[in-house]
């Protein structure tokens, strides 16, 4: 009778939560799927010719523009997240090590993370700015010419014209995506360094064990764990990139002054959107389509980085 009690008011603490996942996570995640296989679905009416199995899917696929999405996402996942992992351990490593005013560098480290991405996307897009941008600024010190990272200036009477490429375009979405990563990396680093007993670095230093071969030895070994974990999380949330991209260039995606469909920064999740507000009928099953391909994409790798972990990751 106690258990049944103990269980009611476990139920009834956790009623607002389930309710509030009900209604915000699985209901729309349940629906996603059952939109994805109706045939010419119309959001207004609510009325569709019937059902498809893999003709939403095939659409999808036959767009050049989801190939564009996938390179793009593709870049941004296999780039970013292990440049960004590494560096977060590095400088995480380099932070543990400084006594003094550890707490305040904590803090600058830390800003990018409560910052919205969208002003800092702004920030980014000035200091990569063409004319007045901080980057081509020092470049220009060491006699280089200006680049055309995000900007395509058209050629005037006067002036000769300029094109932003996609390379040059991708390089700084990457630095500022990388940037932008490594606040809560580093948290989650110094947290777990902190928490490794010190008694290893000190017959470590008993030893006269080289500061590389502890990192090594040591240092990785006992935060596997936590690598893990960074690294699954930042794989799930690169195939996300949406914000980033749109602070950066715009609800366009495009470079300014660039072509629309060769330059086009667009990620999956912007190809969703784009379905969305389409209007169009059957755009809702085709946004609910990509949403599924990006889902079976996500869960792939994250089953496959369970694997790799099990096998490399030291509890």
């Amino acid at each position: 009778m106690l258990e049944r009690k103990s269980n009611f008011r476990a139920w009834l603490y956790l009623l607002p939560s389930v309710i509030l996942l009900g209604l915000y996570t699985f209901y729309p995640l349940v629906n996603a799927f059952y939109m994805a296989f109706l045939d010419n679905f119309n959001f207004m009416s609510r009325s569709a010719d019937g059902y498809t199995l893999f003709g939403n899917f095939a659409k999808v696929i036959k767009q050049d523009s989801f190939w564009q999405a996938m390179k793009n996402t593709g870049v941004i996942v296999f780039v970013s997240v292990p440049v960004s992992v590494t560096l977060a351990l590095l400088v995480s490593v380099a932070l543990n090590s400084i006594k003094k005013l550890q707490s305040t560098f904590q803090t600058i480290f830390f800003l990018p993370y409560v910052t919205n991405a969208i002003a800092i996307g702004l920030a980014f897009a000035f200091l990569f700015d063409v004319d007045f941008g901080l980057i081509n600024m020092i470049l220009g010190w060491f006699g280089i010419d200006k680049v055309y990272w995000i900007q395509s200036v058209r050629a005037t009477a006067t002036t000769a014209g300029g094109q932003a490429t996609w390379w040059t375009a991708m390089f700084a979405l990457l630095v500022y995506t990388v940037w932008g990563g490594l606040a809560f990396k580093i948290m989650v680093f110094l947290s777990g360094l902190q928490s490794i007993d010190k008694q290893y670095y000190d017959a470590a230093k008993i030893d006269a064990t080289p500061k590389s071969r502890v990192f090594r030895r040591i240092t990785v070994p006992l935060l596997s764990p936590m690598i893990a974990y960074i690294t699954i999380t930042s794989f799930i949330g690169a195939f996300k990139a949406y914000r980033t991209v749109v602070g950066m260039f715009g609800p366009t995606l495009v470079p300014s002054g660039g072509r629309a469909t060769t330059d086009k920064m667009v990620t999956i999740v912007a190809l969703v959107y784009d379905s969305l507000y389409n209007g169009s009928t059957g755009s809702m099953s085709m946004a609910a389509a990509t949403s599924i391909i990006l889902f079976i994409i996500t869960l792939t790798f994250t089953f496959i980085q369970m694997w790799v972990s099990k096998k490399r990751v030291h509890f």
